[in-house]
């Protein structure tokens, strides 16, 4: 597929000043500071008891197992602006940026990147529909294996992990010599396609996408599939699994983050009106029902 790429070596500039979204302007409240601090705030013991159970209980094991439970996507039948809208049920767990539901934030990051990228409809798109993978929880799954931060199993959990020091005492993989050494079950720069991650969101609408042959370019689909990958994207970390490939995706993924990370605030979309512009987009990349 033939897509006009954004000149990427045009970054843009993150203020150190307050801000909520990438608006030139810049005259939001919230400080750069303030996001992903996993240390205090309101939020806290919510986020640690999340990331534990994680750390706990996400295995090798238990991805496979997940994979085959849901890989086959024949949950439900529903348009991706029907799955959207069941995101007004989910606040998510995970977050210590934001306590609302994550409809509003799907709506933030797109028309942050609209503003940016006018002309990249796909990319506004990936924007609006990157999390609706978390309509799992809706289905009964727990929030701790759909959200947060993503990272590799059957190999070393590296230091950049959230949480890292204090949460995987009792995950069984990490007393097991298969998967306890810096490359585990994995060989060398074999690519990220090859890595089985943390199962969650990302994975889940990654795959339901391609199941159902949406016409996102690959860029858009790096984007859903490792947006939650912060060790990897942010800190630079497992690049020892990467293949070229998965380097040249990064700086899209890099970018994107910046859209999803730093739209999050209080100050909330109008949803109604926004509707009918990206029900154009879904209907041009991902249209009618889609398996779930």
């Amino acid at each position: 597929m033939t897509i006009r790429e954004p000149q990427m070596n045009l970054k843009l500039t993150e203020p150190s000043g307050p801000v909520c979204g990438l608006t030139t302007a810049w005259t939001n409240t919230k400080n750069l500071a303030t996001y992903r601090n996993f240390k205090s705030g309101l939020l806290q013991e919510r986020v640690l008891n999340t990331y534990r159970l994680m750390h706990t209980n996400q295995t090798v094991e238990f991805v496979i197992k997940k994979i085959a439970r849901w890989g086959s996507c024949s949950q439900a039948q529903m348009t991706v602006m029907e799955a959207l809208q069941a995101l007004d049920q989910i606040v998510d767990e995970s977050d210590p940026d934001v306590d609302f539901p994550n409809s509003f934030h799907a709506y933030q990051t797109a028309e942050e990147i609209r503003k940016i990228y006018p002309d990249l409809d796909w990319l506004q798109l990936v924007g609006l529909l990157h999390d609706i993978g978390k309509i799992l929880t809706v289905w009964g799954e727990p929030q701790w294996c759909v959200v947060g931060d993503t990272y590799p199993v059957g190999c070393k959990f590296q230091d950049s992990i959230v949480y890292r020091n204090s949460t995987f005492s009792d995950n069984p993989d990490l007393k097991d010599p298969r998967y306890n050494s810096l490359y585990g079950m994995y060989e060398p720069n074999c690519g990220l396609d090859k890595v089985l991650m943390s199962w969650g969101h990302d994975e889940y609408l990654y795959n339901v996408l391609k199941t159902n042959g949406c016409k996102l370019p690959e860029e858009g689909l790096y984007m859903v599939r490792f947006h939650s990958f912060y060790p990897w994207h942010t800190e630079g970390d497992y690049m020892h699994l990467c293949n070229s490939k998965d380097l040249q995706m990064l700086q899209w993924v890099q970018e994107f983050n910046k859209f999803d990370l730093y739209t999050k605030c209080d100050d909330l979309p109008h949803v109604k009106t926004l509707q009918p512009y990206y029900q154009k987009l879904i209907d041009k990349y991902c249209p009618g029902k889609l398996r779930w």
